[in-house]
């Protein structure tokens, strides 16, 4: 269902539905994505986990952001910054970071990763969509 079926140009944004910090990058992407680009679902959801499957990725990895574009999928520092890439400004000249380093990039990306819950706290449940964007979750 999930990724047979996205509209071209249309990519999906797998994130940790518990986090703070990831469900408020979903909110800034949501805002700052007028074209609907990213579709989004969260990791622990049954599509989320499926979709992790198709991608031959762990269904336990809550660790990290996942961006499946077409046949191909980023996760951590690469997700991010690409995702901020394709949003209006100011967020695309994150995208710039892309020439660090990947081990770099990654290791900053994995210590706040590791950090989240104790940094911005997490959630019971995920948290449900407003109305205006629920078209937009799988």
């Amino acid at each position: 269902m999930l990724l047979r079926t996205q509209p071209p140009g249309v990519a999906t944004v797998l994130f940790d539905g518990l986090c703070n910090l990831c469900s408020g990058a979903v909110r800034i992407i949501l805002e700052n994505d007028p074209a609907g680009e990213f579709r989004f679902a969260s990791l622990q959801s049954e599509v989320g986990r499926e979709a992790l499957r198709r991608v031959e990725r762990s269904p336990e990895r809550l660790a990290s952001i996942i961006l499946i574009d077409g046949d191909t999928v980023w996760e951590n520092s690469d997700a991010a910054l690409r995702i901020a890439g394709r949003l209006r400004p100011p967020w695309p000249v994150l995208a710039l970071l892309l020439a660090l380093p990947q081990p770099m990039r990654d290791g900053a990306y994995r210590w706040v990763a590791e950090n989240r819950y104790r940094w911005f706290g997490v959630r019971q449940s995920c948290a449900l969509p407003s109305p205006e964007w629920q078209a937009r979750f799988l």
